[in-house]
Formats: C-alpha cells, sequence, structure tokens
C-alpha cells in the first residue's frame, strides 16, 4: 500500500494494474487556514477512506513569542501581553499574572477589590462560554445559536466596557487591586444584565440541547476517557465531561470563591463524548450567573473602601520563584516566575489550557470518521492563540 499526500478536495483512490483496484492511505491537511480549524491550526490526517487513522495538531503559526517579550518588560506591562493569548478570557489571563506578582511580594488586596474581581472572572467566564455556546452548533450546521449567543454576550460587554473601557482585552486588573473604582450605579447595571442573560438561557436548552440532530451528531462521538485526560494534563469543562472532578475555585480557593462553596456547583458527567463536553459547559454558565448575584450581593454588604494598594513608582519583585493557577474558563492556567530583584521578570512560564487539551486530538480522532472530525475538534473548546502563545 502506497500513500498519497494532497490538499482538501482530491481524491484517495489509485487504479491498480489489470482488474485489481489498488488503494492508498491518504494524508489529508485540514488547514492552517480553512473553515473546520479553530483559526490559524493545522490538522495533519493519516485517512483510508473516510476513516481517520493518524491525527497529529501542527501549532505555532501564531507564536508571537510572549514569554520572551515578558522578560523585556516590566510588572506593569507584562498585563497587556499576558490577557491576550486567550482573548475570549482576557481578565482571567490579567488575573492569574497579578496573583503571581502579589504572592512573591506578600501582598493582601483589599476586600472590596477580591470580590470585584471575582464578579469580573465570573462575568468573563460566561463571555467565554456563550462564544463556544453558539459557535459550536454552527460548526455542525445550526446557524440560529450564534445569533442568540452574541445578543447575550453584548448584555454583558457593554458593563465591562463601561468598567474598563476594554470589550475584549479589559486590562482592568492591576498588581494591588484594581486599575479603579467602578462606576455610580454600575453594580445594579450588572445585576440587570446578568438577570437578562439569565432569562433567555433556555434559548440553548430547548433550541441545541433538544434538537434530534445536534445529539445524533455528539452523542457518543469522540470519547475522552478519563485515563487519557490525566495523561494529556486535560482540564476545564472538557476534563469534567470524562468525569475527572477537579475545579480548583473549590478544591484549592482563591480570591473569594472559598466564601461561595455553598453557591458554586461543579458539573461532571460521566459519558466523555461531545455532547457531555457541550452540557458542562451550558452547566457552567448557569452556575457563574448564580456566582456572580452572589458577588453582588456581598460587595453591596462591603462598606466603601480602595479597590487597589498604593505602588512604589518602580516595582520589583523579591528574588524567588513561585507558581499561581487559576481556573481559567477553558482549564486550569499556570504562571511560574521567577525573579532576580528586578522590575522584569527573569521568566515567565505560562502554562495554558488549550495547549494540553489540544493535545489530545492525536488520540481522540484516530478510528473516527472525517465528518465527526469537526464535531469533535469543536467540543474540545480552545483557542489556538492560548495554544502557540
Amino acid at each position: 500500500m502506497t500513500e498519497t499526500t494532497v490538499g482538501i478536495g482530491a481524491g484517495a483512490a489509485l487504479a491498480g494494474s489489470g482488474t485489481e483496484l489498488g488503494t492508498s492511505d491518504m494524508v489529508l491537511n485540514i488547514g492552517p487556514q480553512h473553515p473546520s480549524t479553530h483559526g490559524v491550526l493545522r490538522l495533519r490526517l493519516r485517512l483510508d477512506g473516510e476513516r481517520i487513522g493518524e491525527a497529529e495538531p501542527i501549532i505555532g503559526y501564531m507564536h508571537r513569542g510572549a514569554e520572551k517579550l515578558f522578560e523585556a518588560r516590566d510588572y506593569r506591562q507584562i498585563i497587556m501581553l499576558a490577557n491576550r493569548h486567550d482573548w475570549l478570557s482576557a481578565f482571567a489571563n490579567e488575573l492569574g499574572v497579578v496573583l503571581a506578582v502579589e504572592r512573591m511580594l506578600g501582598m493582601e488586596v483589599p476586600v472590596r477589590a477580591t470580590w470585584t474581581r471575582t464578579l469580573l472572572a465570573e462575568l468573563n467566564r460566561v463571555l467565554n462560554h456563550l462564544m463556544f455556546l453558539g459557535s459550536y452548533p454552527l460548526e455542525l450546521g445550526g446557524i440560529t445559536p450564534i445569533f442568540h449567543a452574541f445578543d447575550e454576550r453584548e448584555r454583558l460587554q457593554s458593563v465591562l466596557e463601561e468598567a474598563s473601557g476594554g470589550r475584549m482585552h479589559y486590562m482592568f486588573n492591576r498588581v494591588g487591586g484594581l486599575k479603579e473604582d467602578l462606576p455610580a450605579g454600575w453594580y445594579g447595571r450588572v445585576r440587570g444584565s446578568v438577570a437578562a442573560v439569565r432569562a433567555r438561557m433556555d434559548v440553548f436548552d430547548r433550541l441545541v440541547l433538544g434538537n434530534e440532530i445536534f445529539r445524533a451528531r455528539t452523542a457518543g462521538v469522540g470519547v475522552l476517557s478519563p485515563e487519557l485526560v490525566h495523561a494529556y494534563g486535560v482540564s476545564g469543562p472538557i476534563a469534567r465531561g470524562s468525569g475527572v472532578d477537579f475545579d480548583l475555585r473549590r478544591d484549592e480557593p482563591y480570591l473569594a470563591y472559598g466564601e461561595l462553596a455553598d453557591v458554586l456547583r461543579v458539573p461532571v458527567r460521566q459519558t466523555g463524548d461531545c455532547l457531555a463536553r457541550f452540557e458542562v459547559l451550558l452547566d457552567q454558565l448557569h452556575n457563574s450567573l448564580d456566582l456572580a448575584d452572589a458577588c453582588l450581593d456581598r460587595i453591596a454588604e462591603l462598606p466603601q473602601g480602595p479597590v487597589n494598594q498604593r505602588l512604589p513608582k518602580v516595582l520589583k519583585a523579591p528574588e524567588g520563584a513561585t507558581y499561581a493557577w487559576t481556573e481559567n474558563p477553558l482549564g486550569i492556567n499556570g504562571y511560574y516566575l521567577v525573579s532576580r530583584g528586578d522590575k522584569t521578570p527573569w521568566r515567565l512560564k505560562l502554562r495554558s489550557a488549550s495547549f494540553n487539551n489540544l493535545q489530545v486530538l492525536s488520540e481522540v480522532l484516530p478510528g473516527t470518521l472525517v465528518p465527526d472530525m469537526v464535531a469533535i475538534l469543536g467540543s474540545l473548546f480552545f483557542v489556538v492563540g492560548d495554544v502557540d502563545k
């Protein structure tokens, strides 16, 4: 049997000599710019007919060298670089960096800043999940949910833009707290936006989960075992869809999550298929709305006070190293910070959730059919910039 490397539209059969029909494996390149990929990703598939024999994700097309750039930026400037690798989770990305620096400094953050950070982190989680809840059915042929998702995203983006001035890259975290206090009446407008989004979420329950075509395309497809989750370091909704019950907000609380244990729920499914991953994402969104309301209730009880610490003009972290990790919308993000006592990091290593979540494609895709590839790819919920950094 021979091998033929072709593009997206070529055939797979080779005519043999005489009356025999010879066949060959076909190597199919999906991407790096193709509608079925999430951004600039290339998948190299070895096919036997329509069945995938091997799958290799090829990354690096969006590599910016962010980790080297950190070494030439001070602790205020690195926030701008850090919030861009996962453009759907910008606030959460900023948060992990400032938490690492604050841990190095041994700095206590004002209580109002801690609760407001928790609120903003959950709003950012809702924005992230709405994008995938709308775009995933679109990849399977259903166009309607994306319009509902963007409508609900706009409700929340408007209040986040009012607070920070940014729609995607908020730049609202600072070492020691937040950039500034929130505008008058802002918390009330957030409560109204959260209530409006919650009232419309039955669209996804009825329109998507209740759709027999969607369920046929996702149930039992792309099953990911708990063993592979552990072997590849998969985390977040994908891991919990395979029965791995781990969430840093509950298991190693940071920010105000330790005081929200009675509200925080960690949805878990056991089947590990595309449908389970979608259901976990939807359940998490509902819970994030509940957490946002709980944060608003707690903030309303707090006395007025600062939302940041006064910092020296030149901020230097003491010599040493620390590791901070957070439960980002797509999974666990880690920040390994090494300082030599300067105003810039000597090393800041990012452990992004999408990198590990993407690598498991090489295990999940073999044995499946090409039409199922899009369903599996979309259900792994990654951002290519978060992979390449």
